[in-house]
């Protein structure tokens, strides 16, 4: 029977001392000064160096590389990106085409060797010229374009946010795609180019009835609100996890926020009156930033 005693005593100490470790962390009040020890100038400290070992590690999981500066987007990630949204739409998926790719690479090629970005080469060869070098014959063909994203779902979201290029990727007419992903430098800056080359083989009956058909989504600058939204969907998992714990604190401190007037009278005749408010609109800041640079990118 005593020993029954202790371990109950001791049970429920333990108990005690995580419920006071959590209040101490994360709920303002008057043990810790209203001012939880997680948006402290250690606790967020210690979140920010969880951020960091987050993007790390799953940059080296995914690229082998901690600083993350391989891109990751295959052709068979765009592929599926593509299909999800066509079958979604009722839409026959696409398959690869090697002829494609290959007319895919050429022009990505090209771009780089002549620096330029557009559907039009500066010695005037359409995208149309690479079908023909890459021996794919037409009946259909379409070609939407991008550069500057890192990986296949933002690329895709931010064609479907652009009428032309998701007429592009949504054509009934196209039964096959092919892609290139390539990296260089794009009048001086480092980039990634990606180029959708889509087609319907030429058939012997069509080709003699009706002329070949051939469109090129216009480039556009995508506007804050779709960077936002195709930020938020490209998001990676370590993206999202460190998304989280920002969020996490900024709740905390927007809560430490309404016991400003609890505060320790010494605090509150300067700007730590408001520490909480300014705590989490920098949270909020960081969060919006990372999602800013996650939609970024043109096509």
């Amino acid at each position: 029977m005593p020993k029954q005693k202790t371990k109950k005593r001791y049970q429920r100490s333990s108990r005690t001392r995580f419920t006071e470790f959590f209040r101490h962390v994360f709920v303002p009040h008057h043990k810790n000064s209203y001012q939880p020890h997680a948006i402290r100038i250690h606790g967020v400290g210690f979140v920010l160096a969880m951020i960091v070992m987050l993007q790390f590690g799953y940059n080296f999981a995914a690229t082998g590389s901690v600083l993350g500066d391989q891109v990751m987007i295959t052709d068979t990630q765009l592929l599926k990106a593509t299909n999800d949204q066509r079958e979604a739409s009722g839409i026959s998926s696409l398959s690869l085409n090697t002829s494609l790719a290959s007319a895919a690479r050429l022009k990505a090629d090209d771009m780089f060797r002549q620096q330029y970005w557009a559907h039009t080469a500066p010695d005037g060869a359409t995208p149309w010229q690479w079908f023909s070098e890459a021996g794919y014959s037409y009946q259909y063909a379409g070609e939407n374009l991008a550069k500057g994203f890192e990986n296949a779902p933002g690329v895709v979201t931010a064609w479907m946010n652009s009428e032309e290029h998701r007429d592009n990727m949504l054509s009934r007419n196209f039964r096959e795609v092919g892609f290139a992903i390539k990296q260089g430098v794009l009048n001086g800056e480092n980039t990634t180019l990606i180029v959708a080359l889509y087609g319907q083989p030429a058939s012997a009956v069509a080709s003699a009835t009706q002329p070949a058909r051939t469109v090129a989504a216009s480039g556009s600058e995508l506007g804050v609100i779709s960077r936002f939204g195709i930020g938020l969907q490209s998001m990676t998992p370590a993206m999202l996890a460190s998304g989280f714990l920002l969020l996490l604190l900024t709740v905390i401190a927007l809560l430490a926020h309404t016991y400003r007037h609890k505060l320790p009278k010494s605090m509150q005749s300067d700007w730590r009156r408001h520490h909480g408010l300014y705590k989490a609109t920098g949270m909020m800041g960081v969060v919006l930033v990372l999602l800013y640079t996650q939609g970024g990118g043109q096509i």
